[in-house]
């Protein structure tokens, strides 16, 4: 079901949930009130949105996707997979915690600590890996709120598992050493997320027996939760969406059509909520948004308020909109009212807008058996894809999987230390830089994959060699970055050939970046032709020239 045709049903089939009408939305039914402002909560309003500087020149943020589904060290999306009878989650959850009708994912939640969790030190860290902004999950499909939440009061980090302020510290930890702060958010699929938590065994000796998604708060009498209302987190009261027994059906349901279970007023009104008490309770100056444009888009327009009251609340704290949102999936109008995420993905072309890349070493949530196995992305892969994707007028946002303790691995602290030691050296080509008239050269580039859905391109190009050369721009130097160091030790640069397009002037000097001696250079019709030192740098899989 396209769209409008959504929109239609929603306002004619379903009268129940009509949709606010835009010119009653500056309030909101909801209870937090929009900031005002020049912005109003429609696309049009919204494109007036210019990207801030501050984004632009950062170029590399890193991303603490962490919160209770980390806590069995078992891959990403645990929260669902524990209910699909037969997964490897559901296995590991008979394992380690019991049968999803007597241990469903709530207890998973009190069992996790963050015993070990020290935000300063990781921050820190990762400013030594030369990151300019920090974000951290605030809650994730699985809508549980990592911070003191008013509208997910039992629900939430500060009442349950670790019982801390996570976003707070986290928050603290990042301002305290320079960096940006973000937050992402991702619990407005909870409603068809857990769907398969209603689910019961089809064989065997549970079978039969619901697993714990339709609890409710009545239910908990006698029981350690008895309080707490189990729909306040499992949002399961609601009839099933038309293609749920189908494990797979929720990935074409992301915009909310081709049957799935369309959210009512309450449960968006609830999301806008949680999220504007969020903006305005930590200040973050990015939002990122794991949702097709806008949360529950296009089945409630609480995404638009929420885009709107984020703007609107920066200009009136600083004087102009310094605020980030990401969003995926973006149509031309839609980039221009945010900055677009590709998700473990690159885009084959300098955007004119800026935009995001968005990828992880391993899997979004720890897991235990990726680390067994060794397979984390190097450092190599990371540096390289930073540079590809900043040459096109983009940023990388890396996450570095925390354990469910609070602590990162012994092999992921290694990775993130060399990229700190790479961007010493190289960060000059990166940070603060534009893109060049072009990209870059080479085979990756005339073979590049096409991206698909939120993005997912990333590994399905041939890897990167030194006839690949990324370029940036600043003022008058342009950076190439040869991704490899050539056996001969020679270099063409064909963009920079005397007859190219791309030259305003003829190039008067070059130098390695981090060794500040000229190299020699022959400029002719087909390219600069350089001649590297003898002794290649330690880290010599990406180099920096600047050429002035």
């Amino acid at each position: 079901m396209k769209r409008r045709e959504l929109l239609q049903h929603l306002a004619v089939a379903i009268p129940a949930i009509t949709l606010p009408r835009l010119a009653q939305a500056a309030g909101g039914p909801g209870q937090e009130a929009m900031a005002a402002g020049p912005f109003s909560p429609s696309w049009a309003s919204l494109t007036a949105y210019r990207t801030p500087d501050w984004f632009r020149n950062a170029k590399f943020g890193i991303w603490a996707h962490w919160g209770p589904q980390c806590e069995p060290e078992y891959g990403d999306w645990y929260a669902r997979e524990m209910y699909i009878e037969g997964s490897a989650a559901y296995k590991h959850h008979l394992r380690k915690y019991g049968h999803p009708s007597e241990s469903g994912f709530k207890e998973v939640i009190r069992q996790w600590r963050a015993e070990r969790w020290d935000p300063d030190a990781l921050v820190g860290l990762y400013k030594q890996a030369g990151a300019k902004y920090f974000v951290a999950l605030a809650n994730h499909h699985d809508n549980f709120d990592l911070y003191d939440s008013k509208y997910q009061p039992g629900w939430n980090a500060t009442k349950l598992g670790p019982k801390k302020d996570l976003i707070g510290g986290w928050s603290k930890a990042a301002r305290r050493h320079g960096l940006r702060f973000g937050v992402s958010v991702h619990a407005s699929h909870a409603w068809s997320w857990y769907e398969v938590a209603r689910r019961a065994d089809q064989g065997g000796p549970m079978a039969g027996i619901p697993y714990d998604g339709g609890l409710t708060q009545a239910d908990g009498k006698g029981t350690w939760w008895e309080g707490l209302d189990p729909q306040a987190l499992y949002a399961q009261n609601h009839p099933l969406g038309e293609r749920s027994a189908d494990n797979g059906a929720i990935h074409q349901q992301w915009d909310w059509g081709n049957g799935a279970a369309v959210p009512s007023q309450a449960y968006c009104e609830k999301f806008h909520d949680r999220t504007i008490d969020l903006i305005n309770s930590y200040d973050p100056d990015l939002v990122y948004f794991d949702d097709t444009a806008l949360p529950l888009w296009p089945a409630s327009e609480v995404g638009l308020r929420i885009a709107a009251h984020m703007y609107n609340r920066s200009v009136a704290r600083k004087g102009a909109v310094e605020a980030v949102i990401n969003g995926k999936i973006l149509d031309a109008v839609q980039r221009k009212t945010m900055v677009w995420d590709i998700e473990r993905g690159q885009s084959n072309q300098i955007e004119a807008l800026p935009w995001q890349t968005c990828t992880c070493i391993g899997n979004w949530h720890y897991d235990r058996p990726l680390y067994d196995r060794k397979g984390y992305k190097s450092a190599q892969t990371v540096v390289q894809t930073l540079i590809d994707v900043v040459s096109k007028n983009g940023n990388l946002l890396l996450s570095v999987p925390v354990r469910g303790d609070g602590t990162i691995d012994e092999q992921e602290r290694a990775i993130v230390e060399e990229i700190g030691r790479w961007m010493a050296v190289n960060g000059e080509g990166i940070f603060d830089s534009r893109p060049w008239t072009v990209f870059g050269e080479g085979p990756v580039m005339a073979t590049a994959a096409p991206i698909s859905a939120q993005g997912f391109n990333e590994g399905r190009n041939q890897p990167f060699t030194s006839a690949d050369i990324r370029y940036t721009v600043k003022g008058n130097v342009v950076y190439a970055f040869v991704m490899g160091w050539p056996a001969d030790g020679k270099v063409v640069l064909k963009s920079m050939g005397s007859a190219s397009a791309h030259l305003k002037q003829r190039v008067a000097r070059v130098e390695l970046v981090g060794r500040g001696d000229p190299l020699p250079f022959r400029q002719t019709a087909e390219g600069l032709h350089l001649t590297l030192p003898a002794d290649a740098p330690a880290l010599s899989y990406a180099v920096a020239l600047k050429v002035s």
